[in-house]
């Protein structure tokens, strides 16, 4: 019932699988509080993945032809607006986009949920679980004129169907409906059952959105064969750093709604009349793009999501069950390490883990980890405050607990995580 049910829990000890592929960052040292230098280990890739080195060299071959973007006639200029819808293109045909579908380029994943919460229809009612991300739980609050209702954690897939189905059951009057859901989550890792959502929100009229910041990097998106409406990501976690995103799927409502930003780009026409202006707004991705788009942005995701599907999704998830099974059998060989999850070990998840420590504070954890042996990773609540505290607990005094988190990906090399468990070992021990 998962987004992407080739991504399962792999057995313990299982075979090494592929090389990671090249990153920029992999040979950099960093400093150790007891004196020399180490080859860092970035281990927080849920949070910004390294940039693919395929992807650096497709933006720096790029770099010396920079131009505006649309309406201008040099060269450099229909060059790079070239360059720029072709990227809009190769982002569609990774996503597995409909004919008609848009494909917008903005931000990052939250820009790109903020923008989907201002074009909503008046009186939307939005359906979005307490374990989502902030860039997922909050921007519909913002709008008075939508009422939201806010789902409980389930425990499992199974779960999330019943409880998204009840809820939407129970709604009245029957308008317009939104439900926002994660594909992958940003604490646990876990997949949660996309199509089966899907299914449930279509069944009783609503549409649905997917955050797949998380599922992006490490798995398979087909919007066509799940029937979403639209998904959401950032480029900067599909090994893309550059400051954009994407928001693709259904055109009507953003369509029919007012531009996201006004200003040059939207509007098509602009004339004074009767002591104003009157604007005539462009259709299509254009409506919400105001302003000089990130051509540099919107071409490193296009690299990226190629160079993915030329690697093919196999190697990318057979490495990563590697990765979490060494993860996964080391942490449980360290007393008083808790990981955290909603729907069970056997979940399957991605390459993204969080946990805590019995007697330890995961900020004390993380720092150690950083000082000592030249990892890094992510502690604290991870812009999911409701899930981590649901998850984790409190601590004896009734503070909430933080976690740490550890990430990876394709440009994780196996050393990272031995030396990540073996820290963590001789740390707690």
């Amino acid at each position: 019932m998962s987004a992407c049910p080739v991504v399962a829990e792999p057995a313990v000890g299982s075979a090494v699988a592929t090389a990671p592929l090249p990153v920029l960052g992999n040979d950099v040292r960093v400093p150790l509080a007891s004196g020399g230098e180490v080859t860092y280990a970035a281990l927080d890739y849920a949070a910004s993945a390294p940039a693919l080195q395929r992807v650096w060299d497709d933006v720096a071959a790029y770099a010396p032809y920079y131009g505006s973007v649309h309406r201008g006639a040099g060269h450099l200029s229909r060059l790079s607006t070239e360059l720029f819808e072709n990227s809009r293109a190769e982002v569609a045909e990774f996503l597995g986009c409909r004919p008609g579908d848009e494909v917008v380029f903005t931000r990052s994943t939250t820009d790109s949920l903020n923008l989907l919460a201002a074009v909503l229809p008046r009186g939307t009612r939005v359906f979005v679980f307490e374990s989502e991300h902030h860039a997922a739980l909050l921007p519909w609050e913002r709008r008075a004129d939508l009422a939201v209702t806010y789902l409980d954690a389930p425990c499992s897939p199974r779960q999330a169907v019943e409880i998204l189905e009840r809820a939407l059951a129970d709604r009245e009057p029957y308008g317009p409906a939104l439900v926002c859901v994660t594909g992958a989550s940003n604490v646990t890792g876990e997949l949660w059952p996309v199509r089966e959502l899907t299914a449930a929100a279509h069944a009783h009229g609503a549409r649905i959105v997917v955050d797949a910041a998380q599922l992006v990097p490490h798995c398979p998106v087909d919007v066509t064969a799940w029937d979403c409406d639209w998904i959401a990501f950032s480029g900067h976690k599909l090994y893309a750093p550059f400051g954009a995103g994407v928001l693709a799927g259904r055109a009507d409502w953003l369509r029919d709604a007012e531009p996201y930003l006004a200003g040059g780009g939207a509007s098509r026409s602009v004339t004074r009349a009767d002591g104003g202006v009157t604007v005539e707004w462009h259709d299509g991705p254009a409506r919400h793009e105001a302003g000089s788009p990130n051509v540099i942005g919107a071409y490193a995701i296009a690299s990226a999501c190629r160079a993915l599907r030329e690697v093919g999704f196999d190697r990318v998830v057979e490495r990563e069950r590697h990765l979490v099974a060494t993860v996964r059998e080391g942490l449980a060989g360290v007393p008083g390490v808790r990981v955290l999850s909603l729907f069970g070990d056997d979940a399957a998840r991605v390459g993204v883990l969080s946990f805590v420590v019995d007697g330890w504070n995961s900020s004390r954890l993380a720092a150690a980890l950083s000082a000592e042996y030249g990892i890094g990773v992510r502690d604290g609540l991870f812009c999911a405050h409701p899930l981590v505290r649901k998850l984790a607990g409190g601590s004896p005094d009734g503070r909430a607990l933080n976690a740490v988190r550890v990430s990876f990906g394709v440009g994780t090399p196996d050393e990272h995580v031995e030396r990540f468990v073996r820290a963590v070992r001789e740390l707690v021990l």
